[in-house]
């Protein structure tokens, strides 16, 4: 089992949208960031990790991790062109790959982990959620999410043995270069990207899902509350939306409940293609992307062959029972002797 460097992306405008004006978004600030990326790298040192890259930012997010136990590890930043943003984000996980990281932990939301896939398709990954209508990104205590990235990182357990690579949507707009999504690509009837996230459903007209949570926040809880396709399934749903159709009511933002006329429904295999024209606006991940002219097409599929998610409960429970976290004791006195 081959081992390597942890990767550490965060991204310190996750969590800090329009949502929080216009529903009931709750706030990361940068500091609750900061102990959460010192927990994470506390917990890849008790499994033994030792060596760490990171994506460097004048918010500090990862800098401030280095002093106290983890002042032992080794931190070392990968290029990165420094105008912030999506920029910053895939060029770091591309640098990464290149590195020969063995495993990258996330902070951030759906946006964050679109662009770290877009450096490193097939990143081998642990995504914790501090953004907005959240799918791909797991809440989940930073603390273990390091130990598993530790376990990984130090070979303790394989990749092979606890990753499931995830589905995406593979988008091929005309005359434009390929794009991608992790969870949702959106046709919206509008003309201009305007504030990116995503929250009035008047404007939405055909919904590409890899996954439809009904559990979920967003565009994919209005296809789970229509029909659930969850992550393990090898298949996704497309839904028509528009005036005549039947109204349904779905959380598109946290604590924001609004109607959605649905005209259709259904589960398409992957692979399979689904393509719509412009004019409008296709919103990836709940963030508008791409501005379509006239009669432009986007040829839709989903694939898995996207990021390979590591489930850390099924780390942890692989390294109990293999002891990896047991300490020999020392025989004799206190000299060992």
């Amino acid at each position: 089992m081959a081992g390597g460097p942890i990767g550490i992306i965060a991204n310190p405008a996750s969590g800090k949208d329009i949502r929080r004006l216009v529903a009931h978004g709750s706030v990361f600030d940068n500091q609750e960031k900061r102990s959460m990326v010192r927990r994470a790298v506390l917990g890849a040192l008790a499994a033994g990790a030792g060596e760490f890259l990171f994506m460097p930012g004048p918010h500090r997010l990862v800098e401030d991790a280095f002093d106290g136990p983890a002042s032992k590890a080794t931190f070392t930043p990968v290029t990165v062109p420094g105008v912030g943003g999506p920029l910053d984000t895939v060029a770091a996980a591309r640098a990464m790959c290149e590195a020969g990281a063995a495993v990258v932990v996330t902070f951030g939301g759906d946006g964050t982990n679109r662009a770290v896939a877009k450096g490193w398709l097939d990143v081998p990954v642990i995504a914790l959620s501090t953004g907005t209508n959240n799918v791909f990104p797991r809440m989940m205590e930073a603390t273990v999410a390091g130990m598993a990235a530790g376990l990984v990182a130090a070979a303790g357990v394989g990749l092979e043995e606890v990753a499931r690579q995830a589905k995406r949507v593979r988008i091929q707009p005309e005359g434009r270069p390929e794009d991608l999504a992790l969870i949702d690509a959106v046709l919206v009837a509008e003309r201009f990207l305007g504030a990116r996230a995503v929250w009035a459903p008047g404007a939405i007209r055909t919904l590409v899902l890899a996954r439809a949570e009904p559990a979920a926040i967003g565009f994919s809880a209005i296809g789970g509350l229509l029909q659930p396709v969850a992550a393990e399934d090898d298949a996704a749903l497309v839904v028509e939306v528009g005036d005549g159709g039947s109204p349904l009511l779905a959380p598109i933002a946290p604590g924001l409940f609004e109607e959605v006329l649905v005209k259709s429904v259904r589960r398409i295999e992957l692979g399979e293609v689904v393509e719509v024209t412009g004019p409008g606006v296709l919103a990836l991940d709940g963030e508008r992307e791409l501005p379509l002219g006239e009669g432009v097409k986007v040829r839709m599929t989903v694939v898995r062959d996207g990021p390979r998610v590591i489930d850390a409960g099924r780390a942890l429970r692989l390294a109990a029972c293999r002891g990896l976290f047991l300490r020999q004791q020392s025989s004799g006195g206190p000299d060992g002797n």
